[in-house]
């Protein structure tokens, strides 16, 4: 028997080559995990045909699910919703709104919609490209059509949800019907989105003209095999962490490692982490005590007895202040200063107020007392797990996860303050420390074929992805040219990774290299000037193919870069803006210009 022989069952030769493709580049435990995978799938395989689900058809209407996502929440939602629709009995097509051909949706008929909104009522970037038909003169009309909208957004924000409520208006316009009411969602969106899948998905299975559907079997891999995701993040032992900034400096910036091994999470340059956080032990503690409450004074949750000490620890913001601990403080104090920030034309006003305004800071300001523990935490929203973009691959780091991290600080109503997250990772997060963490795929910032150019535009922090993509294109060997422009605010202290880029140029894996130091001159000088600078080479390298990514600030850095872009455009291919901006749009739509902006 050869080794394509298995059991007398021959692996065919091009199963045999990805086999040996896929070995050669396992560690260890990456080859145990697998091996459990493959057993589970080998059980679900021998299933009885009786348990499968036969596809059916809606009332003869195609079933269509749209997504549109910047940090992949809504990927992730519309996955859960297939798989309800498919469990169902329903046929349906998902696609992203990055990859989803506009044209299309004139042939669609019942078309489920879930999209994020980006910042101050934008659309997600990957999505720009379908807003744009949509919203424009060449929408199709969409008599006899159904759609139904779940938006996703943060409270916080003036314009709450506003790409979806974008869609949903926009659809009705276009003479859809609409099969439920758009439903808002918070950052807490699990609940309302599980509510909004059950209830849609009901609907389209009551109307469909089918046969009773057998339940689905829950697939034995399940059983065997444990996930590491969101809702079960791994525990990550932090290797090292350190200060990556030169003494002086005006910032704070650090190199944080974490082991993986042994969790069977696996990553692609371009990926970020997910680090399910805890607020400050201390921070807690300030809470509780102007509170007038007692750490360990238990209430009900969700099913479970908790402390109120552990609850404001693990399961919830304590700081951001939101319309929602607003409505309800507003309520207690029966403060008229909170009662007037509520009136729908002080939108503005309470805006600037809950962004200048800590949870504790509105107690101090507004005291209450007799405050139940219950009541207090039913106004404040699940802690959310923070994404950062990988700085590693796993090609050049196996079972190693590392991120480049600037923590947030910032002084308040006289006191200095902290960012959850990057407050834990570099105050608390020394070696040996565990933290839960997880993976968050990002298919729109991704490395292309080894031989395609790259041009890489990042500032601070946001150089974390291309130290991911150089590692990899070095362990591959890939030939493609690369390019990096890279600022920070001076030379001599803030040069993040300096001798690695240069360990990268004198090899090749790096073609060239322009830097942006702001502070180090009379005038600032900001990563987009030197593409000005560089304008006609720039413009022969897109020509050539190159694929362009920008990785950082979303409210300065990417605008302006953005900007830039199409005046390089206009300029070296001498047209006007209007052509630049559709050069750009298909660079965008080529999935050629991609971007990681936080």
């Amino acid at each position: 028997m050869t080794a394509r022989d298995v059991s007398g069952v021959a692996l065919t030769p091009e199963q045999w080559r990805l086999v040996e493709a896929l070995t050669q580049s396992l560690s260890p435990a990456q080859a145990r995990w697998l091996g459990g995978y493959f057993t589970g799938l080998e059980a679900g395989l021998r299933s009885p045909p009786s348990q499968a689900v036969s596809p059916i058809e809606s009332a003869g209407r195609k079933l269509t699910i749209l997504y549109g996502t910047e940090t992949g929440n809504a990927a992730e939602l519309a996955r859960a919703l297939e798989a309800a629709a498919k469990a169902k009995g329903l046929s349906c097509n998902l696609s992203d709104m990055a990859d989803y051909k506009v044209r299309q949706l004139a042939q669609e008929e019942d078309v489920l919609i879930i999209v994020s909104t980006y910042g101050e009522g934008d659309p997600p970037q990957p999505a720009t490209g379908f807003f744009e038909f949509v919203e424009g003169r060449k929408a199709p009309k969409l008599e006899g059509k159904r759609f139904a909208v779940l938006a996703l957004g943060d409270s916080t924000y003036e314009f709450y949800c506003e790409a979806g409520k974008r869609l949903d208006r926009r659809f009705e316009e276009l003479g859809a019907e609409r099969l439920k009411p758009r439903v808002d969602c918070d950052i807490d969106y699990e609940e309302a989105a599980e509510a909004w899948t059950q209830a849609i998905v009901e609907q389209i299975g009551a109307q469909a003209q089918s046969a009773t559907v057998p339940a689905v079997a829950v697939s034995s891999l399940a059983a065997r095999a444990t996930v590491h995701d969101k809702r079960n993040p791994f525990p990550a032992p932090v290797i090292d962490n350190i200060a990556i900034v030169g003494r002086g400096s005006t910032k704070e910036t650090r190199h944080i490692e974490f082991s993986l091994e042994g969790s069977g999470l696996a990553y692609e340059p371009g990926d970020a982490l997910g680090l399910a956080a805890s607020n400050d032990p201390a921070v807690v503690a300030a809470l509780i005590d102007t509170l007038a409450l007692q750490p360990d004074a238990e209430f009900e949750h969700k099913g479970q007895t908790v402390r109120l000490d552990d609850a404001l620890t693990h399961r919830f913001e304590i700081t951001t202040a939101t319309p929602r601990f607003l409505d309800y403080w507003a309520m207690l104090s029966e403060a008229d200063a909170l009662k007037q920030l509520l009136q729908d034309d002080r939108s503005g006003d309470r805006s600037v107020f809950l962004h200048t305004h800590h949870i504790i800071d509105i107690i101090r300001r507004f005291p209450v007392t007799d405050v139940m523990p219950q009541g207090f935490v039913s106004a404040l929203r699940p802690l959310q797990p923070r994404l950062y973009s990988l700085a590693s691959s796993l090609a050049a780091t196996p079972d190693e996860a590392h991120l480049t991290v600037a923590p947030v600080r910032y002084d308040l109503h006289g006191e200095p303050r902290c960012g959850v997250a990057t407050g834990l990772l570099a105050d608390r997060a020394e070696p040996d420390t565990v933290l839960p963490v997880y993976i968050q795929s990002n298919p729109h910032f991704r490395l292309p074929r080894d031989d395609a150019p790259i041009i890489m535009i990042g500032a601070g922090t946001g150089v974390a992805p291309y130290r991911a993509f150089l590692q990899e294109r070095e362990v591959r060997g890939a030939r493609g040219k690369s390019w990096l422009f890279f600022g920070e605010r001076n030379f001599r202290t803030d040069f993040l990774y300096q001798t690695e880029w240069q360990d990268w140029l004198k090899d090749g894996t790096l073609g060239r290299m322009e830097v942006a130091f702001s502070r180090d001159g009379n005038d600032k000088v900001y990563v987009q000037h030197r593409m000005k600078e560089q304008s006609r080479d720039i413009f022969a390298w897109l020509e050539e193919g190159a694929h362009l990514y920008v990785c950082g600030d979303a409210a300065n850095l990417a605008p302006d870069v953005h900007e830039v872009l199409i005046d390089i455009v206009a300029s070296e291919a001498r047209t006007g803006r209007e052509a630049a901006e559709d050069y750009v749009r298909s660079l965008q739509s080529d999935h050629r210009y991609q971007r990681d902006v936080y």
